[in-house]
């Protein structure tokens, strides 16, 4: 099978193939372009694999496209990079690998294309399309990816027990490209990463929080997630979300099972955004709901404060995990703990006060906070789901209007503590405290509006029932 035709749109392989032949090596590219080639996927980065000096192979490369093209280094790894455009092109000199039992790393020393085959993940990883002269675009496929691709399977080229012993972060792509292609991942392959799940101590957490996050950005990432608590590596990286597994029976009262359902509403977010961090507000929505779960004769089931509790979880898990202590992990924290206040509202008589108090405190994340909620609607009952999406259309009609008509989102109450202490003589104290939640309180209310000369005039009112006096 042969590629010419295709890599003709891409230029900067045709000086790669003309600096090859200068240097008198072989050159192919490798990995994930070729795979996303055959599958008619857009990709920006580019695998070359030099039979001798990738480092000298890119250095040549550069030299022909131009004075301005940038060559970055990595002797440690002996690797070169050049950017072109919106391309990343890695070369790389060909390479056999071996590995000692408690460590990732391996020890590398030059080898042929065959020897750099062998230590790739995947057979769909595996396949190269050779740049030299004599057989130009001409696809190298010695372990049948081709076939792999076409059936949709994903499989090691070797043993797979060596493959995940050797590295076994191998164990989380295999499941991350399984749910980004919708692939099924081969028998034999999936037993190994089940056997060898225990490997999985050895890698780093950012290493696995990195597949993590690329598994939750795939199209149907519970996939992904059920692949991952099948082979139990779940178990391993995630306890928090395996405890949401299973459901519970007294006096024939149960309670939906939280984790597929946790599933199903990351599935429906999904189908909506591509933010990863709402995503993530999803898996986490219902986490408190173990530590909370109480049966009581008459009520039922019920998960008292989860969303509270839940929101405390939330730079728990993340700092364990890895993921960043910053805007994203509080936006994740604020949806959670917002996520049942739109959903009370929906049932409900909807009053100005309660739109204005959720307003202020969702701020500018309020879109991002109605698709959760309208995510999280995930009754068997079809009439149930349709009666409730109509109430929030009504919630967000109005939340609508009444920004338009408050400004609510970057909410400010108009008298500030220094105004405060001006007007009334005081230090800094208890007082101004008070004073300024009386006045935030009623202009959430709408008592007064959030204009100065009615807040102003409201604060000297309250301000004689407090003893207080302007100065």
């Amino acid at each position: 099978m042969n590629f010419k035709e295709q890599l003709i749109n891409y230029p900067i392989l045709e000086i790669v193939a003309r600096a090859s032949a200068e240097l008198g090596v072989e050159a192919y590219i490798i990995g994930g372009f070729v795979r996303d080639l055959i599958l008619k996927r857009p990709s920006k980065d580019i695998d070359i694999v030099s039979i001798g000096s990738g480092i000298a192979l890119a250095e040549l490369v550069a030299q022909q496209l131009g004075p301005d093209v940038h060559v970055s280094i990595f002797k440690t790894f002996g690797t070169a990079q050049i950017r072109q455009g919106d391309l990343e092109v890695e070369f790389v000199g060909a390479r056999r690998e071996s590995y000692s039992p408690d460590s990732r790393k391996p020890a590398v020393e030059d080898g042929t294309l065959q020897d750099d085959q062998n230590r790739r993940d995947f057979t769909i990883n595996a396949m190269g399309i050779s740049l030299s002269r004599k057989n130009f675009g001409d696809l190298v496929d010695p372990f049948e990816g081709i076939r792999d691709l076409r059936k949709k399977i994903i499989r090691t080229p070797l043993e797979p027990g060596i493959t995940f012993s050797d590295d076994p972060l191998r164990m989380m792509r295999a499941i991350r490209f399984a749910s980004q292609l919708n692939f099924d991942i081969e028998p034999d392959t999936f037993d190994a990463i089940i056997s060898m799940k225990d490997r999985i101590s050895i890698v780093s957490m950012e290493r696995i929080s990195d597949e993590l996050n690329k598994i939750i950005l795939s199209p149907t990432p519970s996939y992904g997630f059920k692949l991952l608590f099948h082979a139990g590596l779940l178990h391993i990286i995630f306890p928090e979300m395996i405890e949401l597994l299973g459901v519970e029976t007294i006096d024939g009262k149960g309670h939906k099972d939280n984790f597929y359902h946790t599933l199903q509403v990351l599935d429906n977010v999904s189908q909506n955004t591509d933010d990863l961090w709402l995503r993530w507000a999803a898996i986490l929505h219902d986490i408190a709901k173990p530590a909370t779960k109480r049966f009581d004769k008459k009520a039922g089931w019920t998960f008292h404060n989860h969303e509270e509790i839940g929101a405390r979880m939330v730079p728990v898990i993340f700092r364990r995990m890895k993921l960043p202590q910053n805007e994203k992990m509080r936006f994740v924290k604020k949806l959670v703990r917002l996520h049942l206040r739109p959903i009370v509202l929906s049932k409900e008589e909807i009053t100005d006060s309660a739109m204005r108090r959720l307003l202020v405190e969702a701020g500018e994340d309020i879109e991002a906070l109605m698709k959760l909620c309208r995510a999280d609607i995930t009754s068997k009952n079809p009439d149930k789901v349709k009666r409730f999406l109509h109430n929030f259309d009504i919630v967000e009609q109005k939340l609508k209007d009444l920004e338009e008509r408050d400004k609510l989102r970057s909410f400010q109450p108009v008298i500030t503590g220094e105004i405060i202490i001006e007007t009334f003589g005081l230090k800094p104290s208890r007082e101004v405290g008070i004073m300024k939640e009386i006045i935030r309180e009623a202009i959430l209310e709408g008592i007064i509006p959030n204009e100065y000369q009615p807040a102003y005039d409201f604060m000297v009112e309250e301000g004689k029932k407090m003893g207080l006096s302007v100065q």
